[in-house]
């Protein structure tokens, strides 16, 4: 088992007394693919919140390759090597493939995330960006408005803006949801694709896509951890039966 690139201890976030994520420690493995699952209102968004920066913790600890995180800014984080996607797109509906990806390539430089940048500033990013929209099978659709791409076709882009950044750690949240068959074997083939060299922490619903991907899973209940361990040893778990579908369903 490789040492974890991504470790939390004691992490907690309360919002008015109410407990989202308790007490969770969690250990990412470097190189691996890492699912987080659990019922609605267990805590999984919060927690990517938390590791990502966009929520400081009430308690507890985060860890970057044993660097402490705890409570930086989203920019300093997605500086130090994390990268993440989130549930509903993000992207700008008059700005083409190309254009997203060479400005998130021109944010790993001084110049930061520049709008007002001049076509000749970003010209030196483009065989890059033309590279990663190929490697998301986006080759066809580099000139193309991020209004004008099909949904499976826009989380591909954003997972090319995400790999823009040169991530050691890709966060996806929810990569599949909202998509047809097609897209989803997609999607997964294009995970496989792109965890070479990095690790891989993904929130999904959709146990096949788990089933397809994930070395460990996590399993997030009421904000506390209910179980963690391969697919397979999770699937098969009591608590995790009764989580998801109750009581009843535990000896069927």
């Amino acid at each position: 088992m490789h040492p974890p690139i991504l470790q939390t201890r004691g992490l907690g976030k309360q919002f008015r007394g109410f407990h989202a994520v308790d007490g969770v420690d969690l250990d990412i493995a470097t190189g691996s693919v890492h699912a987080l699952v659990g019922p609605n209102g267990a805590g999984k968004t919060t927690l990517f919140n938390l590791l990502t920066g966009f929520l400081r913790p009430t308690s507890g600890r985060i860890t970057l390759a044993g660097q402490d995180i705890t409570g930086l800014s989203p920019d300093r984080v997605a500086r130090r090597g994390v990268a993440r996607s989130f549930q509903i797109t993000t992207l700008f509906p008059q700005v083409t493939a190309r254009e997203h990806v060479e400005l998130a390539l021109q944010a790993r430089t001084g110049l930061g995330w520049r709008f007002w940048r001049s076509e000749r500033q970003l010209d030196r990013f483009r065989d890059r960006a033309l590279e990663l929209l190929a490697d998301v099978g986006l080759a066809d659709a580099a000139e193309v408005p991020a209004a004008a791409l099909a949904y499976g076709r826009k989380r591909a882009l954003e997972l090319a803006v995400a790999l823009a950044l040169d991530p050691r750690v890709l966060l996806l949240d929810e990569p599949t949801a909202g998509m047809g068959a097609e897209d989803i074997e997609r999607t997964i083939a294009l995970i496989h694709q792109v965890r070479s060299g990095r690790t891989v922490l993904l929130v999904e619903h959709n146990m096949t896509v788990v089933a397809s991907l994930a070395d460990q899973v996590t399993v997030l209940q009421h904000g506390t951890v209910l179980v963690e361990g391969g697919y397979a040893e999770v699937r098969a778990d009591p608590r995790v039966i009764t989580a998801y579908l109750g009581e009843s369903h535990v000896d069927r």
